[in-house]
């Protein structure tokens, strides 16, 4: 039996050794008592119990049914969006169930189908800009090219006009900062909400074919009829845009930056050795997007394997990263980047119920700009030192600050 922590393992806000913290926490064994933001609650490291709870109906995403401190923690949490929420990322049972449905067909085969011309055409412009620069200069990709692609991706899907599509990334970059205070949070969460309002009053009187104008006239045909409350449409407006965008921007930053600091494995792909979706499999194992989710919720006590318990009401962390470098996963190279991994399972896009919608969008966007980037420009190289890339100021999100690079050696 692990012992029980005599004290909860506080989580750096802005993740500035966050492998190092990982490896701390799965030292603790399959689940540890940590401290986010003030609030505690069970992190959770090793892949199979993960699985199994991110399946149980013994856990929920329900705060408001599920947590007993919610009213209390709320006032105060920089993190109260990610549980305030009314949508699918926060619904259980039935409540799940009907939002998922309701939203899935935005993400079907046939619609991401759709989207790889419109995928492959904004990068191919975002390169061509990028060819016109002299060789030698240094830019910074995570700027040029991380950035736009993905908030361009879920702006055509979801309607949001191009002038505004800025406004919308700044606010949803701040949903993400787990270094700002719950007044700063607060105010960030108006911002947002303002420009959800916005643009929903903008296709209520302008309908188009695009997924919001949808959703606000979408009806659960296999439920009870009804459609989306005010908040649940504002809500599932933020979590597709949010989602559809901060999370791929950050597997485009570190797909880069680690073919760039293992040439070798580069080399593999442009030698037609390994593919591109190996590439992003791989990175989505090493360097997930988000390192933990917050937050989950006993809905009665929960025996752990190691004797230990996680008493009704308690938080669960699902801490991703630390999972899928498991080393009774992935074995002793669970920390290498090797493409040619055989076993590259991971749950970067989680895992059962809650397994995320958008995730072929995702794997489309990232393997597209991989491909068409070093197909364009296969001298790229980092212009710092790898140890100089510095990580987001997040404990959820998982990217670098910057990303210089260097699309071509300098003119001899």
């Amino acid at each position: 039996m692990a012992p029980q922590s005599t004290a909860p393992i506080v989580l750096d806000p802005t993740g500035a050794d966050h492998h190092g913290e990982h490896q701390q926490l799965r030292g603790h064994g399959s689940a540890v008592r940590v401290d986010v933001l003030g609030v505690s609650a069970w992190s959770v490291t090793d892949p199979a119990l993960l699985k199994n709870l991110l399946t149980s109906p013994d856990v929920s995403k329900d705060a408001r049914a599920h947590w007993p401190t919610f009213s209390e923690v709320v006032q105060t949490w920089p993190l109260a969006l990610w549980v305030g929420v009314s949508n699918m990322f926060t619904a259980y049972g039935s409540d799940h169930r009907r939002l998922r449905r309701m939203i899935a067909p935005a993400f079907s085969a046939r619609r991401v189908a759709e989207l790889a011309g419109v995928v492959e055409n904004i990068v191919t412009a975002i390169l061509d800009d990028l060819d016109t620069l002299p060789a030698g200069e240094t830019i910074e990709l995570r700027e040029r090219l991380a950035y736009p692609l993905p908030i361009a991706v879920i702006g055509h899907l979801m309607g949001v006009p191009a002038d505004q599509r800025t406004g919308f990334r700044a606010v949803v970059d701040g949903v993400f900062d787990t270094t700002r205070s719950s007044d700063e949070q607060a105010a960030n969460t108006a911002r947002l909400y303002q420009a959800l309002d916005g643009l929903i009053a903008a296709k209520r009187a302008e309908p188009g074919e695009d997924m919001t104008s949808l959703l606000i006239a979408a009806r659960d045909d296999d439920g009870d009829g009804r459609g989306l409350s005010d908040a649940e449409l504002r809500d599932t407006l933020l979590l597709m845009i949010s989602a559809g965008y901060e999370t791929t921007v950050n597997v485009i930053d570190q797909a880069i930056s680690l073919l760039l600091t293992h040439p070798e494995q580069l080399a593999h792909v442009l030698a037609g050795r390994a593919d591109w979706n190996d590439v992003v499999e791989e990175t989505l194992r090493l360097e997930p997007a988000v390192k933990h989710l917050p937050m989950r919720f006993a809905v009665t006590d929960i025996t752990l394997p190691d004797g230990q318990t996680i008493a009704q009401g308690e938080a669960i962390l699902a801490s991703y990263a630390a999972a899928n470098r498991h080393p009774g996963w992935h074995g002793e190279t669970a920390d290498t980047f090797d493409i040619s991994r055989v076993g590259k399972d991971h749950l970067a896009f989680g895992h059962g119920i809650h397994f995320c919608l958008g995730a072929p969008l995702a794997r489309l966007e990232i393997a597209t700009s991989l491909r068409l980037l070093f197909g364009r420009f296969p001298q790229l190289e980092l212009a710092v030192p790898a140890d100089q890339l510095r990580p987001l100021g997040s404990l959820i999100s998982n990217g670098h600050q910057v990303l210089p690079v260097r699309l071509r050696p300098a003119a001899a």
